[in-house]
């Protein structure tokens, strides 16, 4: 195992890091933002250094100041957590040139899985489902033909990049020329890469996750499911796990996880990743995409399989193989988390102090922040404040445990969205358990 790693992350995802390093006996070295100074991670690693200002360009995104800081530390490893460097194969190739580990999979596969289009072709070889499309798209007459060819609605994607850029949905074949421009555009300035293509919209659709983990030497296993349908903007709001939608199920969820399985065989995946899915209410399911690196919503999948994740990731990244094989895996319970943001009931960032902060507590409540009381929300960052997560035997008891934890959650300083995510939870359709990912269109309906 490593003796002294460095988080290239901020936030909460950078105080679980070092928390599952202090459990493991390993050293932990912070970066920090002058935004940063005096956030929980700073105070909570070994080591900290600040390396540039408050935008990200000039510190978490900053290449050079984040390698020399793991250099001149005496670091042997780099965790990216999620969002900034964690999916930049660029980064994961200069960490490797440097003599470090990046604790993630191989440059080359966050490359290819990172472009949607080359993502599409190794589910197909690989023999997954993929939604019917086309290959990248060169000319806005191309465009108007393959959207009659596939059939409307369809979705003009980008290659790169993810948060809902880049996508524009065509209804009609003769929009689908202009749809590209536009999504092109949007595209470039975004990802620096404009190559779009065409796939066909499915919807009604839930959004169903595979978590999968696999080692170098082969041994892959897939740690259940996470439904991610309540969405807003393709920003997900709340997850959990098993899937309800999949209730009674079984044959397609072993169906789904199967192909997880192979996606990552076909693609030789090392690390912790998640497969995404498209699945209808008729049992067909399609491939979406893969995220090469860790989830935000990796706390369900820990309480429903026991399984710490993070720490499952320094050991594949340190060349542990895996001890358990697909049958040892057991899921049992059901979690759901809710993503608890800094914003007003617009949807409008919400920066500030943190005046009062009241934490839920209790058997299998699991409250993941870098809150304190005194700490700052810089407006320079993601909106996440922390992840609430309850976990008990059903999903009804788990939902009733929710809804209290969110009635006794109290963040004072920032605004944030918690009553949303109790009218989410009181909504029938989410309730049936039968809800998709149009949910929040017609949550007060």
């Amino acid at each position: 195992m490593f003796d002294k790693i460095l988080i290239a992350n901020r936030g909460e995802i950078a105080v679980r890091v070092i928390r599952a390093c202090k459990e493991m006996g390993v050293r932990t070295v912070a970066v920090f933002s002058t935004a940063d100074a005096e956030a929980l991670h700073v105070s909570l690693a070994d080591e900290a250094y600040c390396i540039g200002g408050p935008r990200p360009h000039d510190s978490y995104l900053n290449e050079d100041a984040i390698i020399t800081c793991a250099l001149e530390s005496g670091c042997k490893a780099i965790h990216p957590g999620y969002g900034f460097l964690s999916e930049n194969a660029g980064f994961a190739r200069r960490c490797r040139e440097c003599g470090l580990v990046f604790v993630g999979p191989s440059p080359e596969v966050i490359e290819e899985m990172g472009e949607k289009d080359a993502a599409r072709a190794v589910a197909r070889r690989a023999g997954v489902p993929v939604a019917p499309g086309c290959e990248l798209l060169e000319t806005p007459e191309q465009a108007v033909e393959e959207a009659r060819r596939i059939g409307c609605p369809v979705l003009i994607k980008a290659r790169s990049g993810g948060g809902g850029r880049g996508i524009r949905r065509v209804d009609e074949p003769e929009a689908a020329g202009d749809a590209l421009v536009a999504a092109k555009a949007e595209a470039a300035a975004a990802f620096g890469d404009d190559a779009c293509y065409m796939e066909k919209f499915i919807s009604p659709a839930h959004h169903v996750e595979v978590q999968v983990l696999a080692d170098a030497d082969g041994g892959v296993v897939s740690l259940g499911e996470r439904e991610c349908s309540v969405q807003r903007h393709n920003q997900k709001l709340v997850e959990e796990s098993p899937a309800p939608c999949l209730a009674g199920r079984d044959d397609v969820r072993e169906r789904m996880c199967s192909c997880a399985r192979e996606l990552a065989r076909e693609v030789g995946y090392v690390g912790v990743g998640t497969v995404e899915f498209l699945y209808t209410d008729d049992g067909s399911f399609y491939f979406l995409e893969m995220n090469t690196r860790l989830q935000v919503e990796h706390p369900v999948t820990e309480f429903v399989t026991g399984i710490d994740l993070v720490k499952w990731q320094f050991r594949v990244a340190a060349g542990q193989r895996l001890p358990f094989s697909q049958d040892d895996v057991r899921a049992s319970g059901h979690a759901i988390e809710c993503r608890i943001n800094a914003e007003t009931p617009d949807f409008l960032p919400s920066v500030g102090e943190i005046t009062m902060l009241h934490v839920p507590n209790g058997p299998w409540m699991r409250f993941d922040s870098a809150l304190y009381v005194g700490a700052v929300v810089p407006p320079y960052y993601d909106s996440l404040l922390g992840k609430l997560v309850a976990f008990s035997q059903t999903r009804e008891e788990a939902l009733r445990k929710m809804r209290s934890a969110l009635g006794e959650l109290v963040i004072e300083g920032v605004e944030d969205n918690s009553t949303l995510h109790l009218d989410i939870l009181a909504n029938r359709e989410f309730l049936s358990g039968n809800y998709h990912t149009n949910l929040m269109e017609h949550l007060y309906e």
